[in-house]
């Protein structure tokens, strides 16, 4: 116990110099009202918070804001509708990226709000998400959606039963493969490339976890970095060289479009380097993935649970596609049905329940609260969803609540007009894929029911609990008894 006393004392001196050191450099010249703090005993008992400077949610009587130093999250939805989209400039940054994430590492998302993040924003919106440019694509959904129904087919003669979590993930990715270069790799190659991001994607996590300077204090998890990281070039690098030598045929890929780019650095105009266009096509590839193919697992969830909203899209599917055994893109837009309960899933299961960080470039106010130049601020995208002021009964599953006379009638995701909810952020760093992975999901669940009958296993239920890794995941995957529709 004595020697205890030998930890806490000097941690908390330094809590408090650390608490002082922030209270003199943001000492204002009149009274400001910040966002309220959690207590420095709270600072004290939770070593956590010393780590990672974590937040630290104060509901209820904490109001619509909380903070811990420099970190604020923001949980309301007229004060985020007031950050994102009438402060949109002074919220469109980003926080410097930590050591695992700045490692030979150039993204969209991670860009300073800039002229080399809007000429990389403007590329791949024109190039490859143009509404022409997703037309284009229109022959790959179908391949990935026939080799995905065949391997559902197999594995349900197999085993009675499927998994979807792999099969979901492993179809997004062979897709954003075909769009990224512009063919279809072979399947040993998608495997391993799908490997390695999987490798690359938890291991910046685990490094991010564990503070600023993972290189000096965690040398073997660094090591391990490094190493999928040099991995992860290997397998790209072939890809990429492969396609600016030689003229295809096939497809235009995401990868051709940064083979134009032109970047003007210190007067100088240079084009991207490899490192930096493995960078782009990983984020390319992981953008795609990762966040669809949960949210497909969570509606298929959902729809498996709830056999009345499988009856309801069935119906509405078989009246638009008829005798047609699939359904097509040009289907959609007289489905209603399919696109609310798309849409109540990513309300119900946000793949990212904080959305992406943005940084603070000047210090502006807020609903009567100053937020500090340079604090970094999180959105509360899955309680912004669950809000009861907002929702009926928000943690039901009720795809109606989208449709004529429901609640959320004529939602607007891009922050506009009526702002309820906000799955691909709002505001500058809205996601530019939005519209394509809508109909993603869309063409993915319309025709997962058309062909299918979804029923669950019988003594096995399905559990909606999640977990955290990347996105927001079912803790135990869906597993579910599929029939052949005739």
């Amino acid at each position: 116990m004595e020697n205890a006393w030998l930890l806490i004392i000097p941690l908390s001196i330094t809590i408090l110099l650390c608490f002082f050191t922030f209270s003199n450099q943001n000492k204002p010249h009149k009274p400001k009202r910040l966002p309220p703090n959690p207590p420095i005993l709270t600072a004290l008992l939770n070593p956590s918070f010393v780590r990672n400077r974590p937040i630290t949610t104060l509901h209820g009587g904490g109001g619509a804001f909380s903070s811990s130093r420099t970190v604020i999250l923001i949980s309301d939805h007229a004060l985020t509708h007031k950050a994102l989209i009438h402060h949109a400039a002074a919220f469109a940054d980003r926080p410097k990226p930590t050591s695992a994430n700045h490692h030979h590492h150039l993204t969209i998302n991670s860009a300073s709000h800039g002229p080399l993040w809007r000429l990389l924003r403007r590329n791949l919106t024109s190039e490859i998400l143009s509404p022409s440019k997703i037309k284009s694509y229109a022959h790959a959904r179908k391949w990935v959606l026939d080799v995905l129904l065949d391997d559902l087919k197999s594995q349900s003669e197999t085993n009675n039963a499927v998994t979807v979590d792999h099969t979901f993930r492993h179809a997004m990715f062979r897709l954003l493969m075909m769009m990224c270069f512009g063919e279809n790799p072979d399947k040993a190659t998608v495997r391993a490339v799908e490997a390695a991001q999987r490798d690359m994607i938890a291991c910046t996590v685990r490094l991010n976890a564990r503070g600023l300077w993972p290189r000096l204090l965690f040398k073997k998890r660094w090591r391990e970095f490094l190493n999928i990281s040099r991995a992860q070039q290997d397998l790209l690098l072939p890809l990429i060289r492969e396609r600016k030598n030689h003229k295809h045929n096939s497809s235009f890929g995401y990868v051709d479009s940064l083979f134009k780019i032109e970047i003007q650095e210190n007067g100088v105009v240079r084009r991207l380097d490899e490192d930096e266009m493995v960078s782009l096509c990983a984020e390319f590839l992981q953008g795609g993935t990762d966040t669809t193919s949960a949210t497909l697992q969570w509606v298929m969830a959902n729809v498996v649970k709830h056999p009345h909203v499988q009856a309801k899209l069935f119906e509405e599917i078989a009246s638009v596609v008829r005798e047609r055994e699939r359904v097509n893109e040009e289907d959609l837009p007289r489905m209603r049905y399919v696109k609310a309960v798309v849409l109540e899933g990513l309300r119900r299961h946000p793949p990212l329940q904080f959305g992406l960080p943005h940084a603070v470039s000047e210090e502006v106010s807020v609903g009567g609260y100053v937020i500090p130049r340079n604090a970094t601020v999180r959105f509360a995208v899955a309680e912004m969803g669950w809000d009861e002021k907002v929702w009926e009964e928000p943690m039901e599953f009720r795809p109606e609540r989208f449709m004529k006379g429901g609640e959320a009638e004529g939602v607007d995701i891009t922050g506009g007009g009526d702002f309820k909810m906000m799955p691909f952020g709002v505001g500058r760093r809205v996601c530019p894929g939005l519209g394509i992975a809508m109909l993603h999901l869309e063409y993915f669940v319309a025709n997962l029911v058309r062909v299918f009958e979804w029923k669950v296993l019988e003594g096995e239920g399905v559990d909606l609990s999640e977990k955290v890794e990347f996105t927001a995941v079912m803790k135990k995957p869906l597993k579910a008894m599929i029939l052949v529709r005739k």
